[in-house]
């Protein structure tokens, strides 16, 4: 009986004498045996699956739709500004406000306007209703050129050339602003997709060594050498994985239509997305020189200027409405056909003196509405200021915070990694139930997406942060 005994311990032992207590060096496994714990992954500075080692595009990538189009991101910026619909209209508008500056500038230019007159009247009638005067008509053809010139409205047109001129300036900084915005989209999209996808690698190993675990505990309980209860415990854990790899597909899949999309594609690309292998380098340790950058460099800053300059440079216009208008108009033309009371050829020239005296206090409402505009230019102008310092101490910190969670999540892996080899070590010699290797193998895989999502956080707050001060 008692060799029995030592005989059945011996069978049931022998299968975990060849695990070493560390993962580091490598055993074969067998029918019965638990895997090791998988080593700490990095997905950050590895090429992802069917990622090209490189970043220039195939010529037939876009003529097959089967075929990947290797991408990096500053192809992929250089795709969204060459393809994207808002960088076009950004630009149509800033090039349409030009032209009202040439509109406004048009009153500055003499008008000559043809003139081609031919009368029919009765004889000896005069036009006696409809006016004060009583006017001789005559018969006539005549052919003539009527030009008027502006000599001085006392500034009011050059001011409102002036306000068109920076109006255009402002909606140019408007498409700069526009194009900064894009180039940010196209970071987080890129970087969102790669992260999708090292988590769903993590996702799919995850899978692979929870299978492994459910067959082998399947074996040891139709051994008779595990209870049930450890079977059911292994199947809800490959249960678990099995949905954290639809999770992550799904994520991928949104994250490279939001990625085409961005690009100026109508249909989801399939891109084989290209790492940034460039170091990682630390956060500015200065803040407010970040700030005072922003100030000088954010574009929505500089078209708020610009408009805010415009609307004070309108308001004088608008005051000045009260001033006379002096212009000179001369007239010449021939008369073919005429009376003979008429010569056969005309001509004038004459200044006239516009001076408003009242109109219902039109002028004054409109220089009071440019003023108080002006004044909410102003104020927006000071709002937008503090918003975007906001805006970038919020990115400084997020910055800080992503490059310590760097190594952070870097420790977290490794003793996630050890706590499992250790779970799984226990598990084997009958030391600890089910659940605690249940709960190892869960806290290293959270511990695994941290790690894959880490680095391309801090990249991401690293565009962020450029984008909030200098722009990209």
């Amino acid at each position: 009986m008692k060799m029995k005994s030592l005989f059945i311990l011996y069978i049931t032992l022998v299968p975990y004498a060849g695990y070493p207590q560390s993962a580091k060096v490598d055993q074969p496994q067998t029918a019965q045996n638990l895997p090791s714990a998988p080593a700490p992954q990095t997905v950050p500075n590895q090429t992802a699956p069917n990622r090209a080692a490189n970043g220039q595009p195939s010529s037939d990538s876009q003529a097959n739709p089967g075929t990947q189009m290797s991408l990096s991101l500053k192809q992929a910026e250089a795709l969204a500004l060459k393809n994207n619909p808002q960088i076009s209209v950004a630009r149509l508008t800033a090039l349409a406000s030009q032209q009202v500056t040439r509109e406004v500038r048009s009153s500055l230019w003499p008008t000559a306007t043809g003139d081609l007159t031919g009368v029919d009247s009765r004889a000896n009638s005069r036009i006696t209703a409809g006016g004060l005067n009583n006017p001789i008509i005559y018969e006539r053809a005549a052919a003539g050129v009527t030009v008027s010139q502006l000599i001085t409205d006392f500034g009011r047109t050059t001011n409102l050339v002036s306000s068109a001129n920076l109006a255009a300036k402002a909606e140019d900084q408007n498409a700069a602003a526009t194009r900064e915005q894009i180039l940010l989209a196209v970071d987080q999209a890129f970087y969102g997709a790669l992260q999708a996808h090292a988590v769903l690698t993590v996702a799919r190993q995850t899978v692979s060594a929870r299978q492994t675990v459910t067959d082998q505990v399947g074996a040891l309980f139709k051994s008779k050498l595990r209870s049930e209860l450890d079977f059911s415990f292994a199947n809800v854990n490959l249960a678990q994985a099995k949905l954290l790899v639809l999770d992550a597909e799904n994520n991928e899949n949104g994250a490279l239509a939001t990625l085409s999309m961005i690009l100026g594609y109508s249909k989801t690309q399939d891109f084989q997305l290209v790492e940034d292998m460039t170091a990682i380098s630390t956060p500015p340790s200065n803040v407010d020189d970040l700030v005072s950058q922003a100030f000088a460099m954010r574009p929505e800053i500089l078209s708020l200027e610009f408009q805010e300059q415009s609307a004070q440079k309108f308001h004088t216009a608008e005051r000045d409405l009260l001033l006379p208008n002096v212009r000179v108009v001369g007239a010449v033309g021939d008369t073919p056909v005429r009376n003979p009371v008429l010569s056969n050829w005309y001509g004038a020239v004459g200044v006239n003196v516009e001076i408003p005296l009242f109109n219902g206090f039109l002028y004054s409402a409109r220089s009071r509405e440019a003023s108080l505009r002006a004044q909410a230019a102003h104020d927006r102008l000071l709002d937008l200021r503090n918003r975007i310092s906001r805006n970038v101490r919020i990115g400084w910190l997020n910055a800080n915070t992503a490059y310590a969670r760097l190594s952070v999540t870097q420790q977290l892996l490794d003793q996630s990694s050890l706590a499992l080899d250790l779970a799984q070590t226990r598990y084997r010699l009958g030391l600890s139930s089910i659940v605690e290797l249940s709960q190892a193998q869960l806290q290293q895989t959270q511990a695994q997406i941290s790690s894959a999502q880490a680095a391309y956080d801090y990249r991401l707050a690293l565009a962020v942060l450029q984008y909030q001060t200098t722009g990209l």
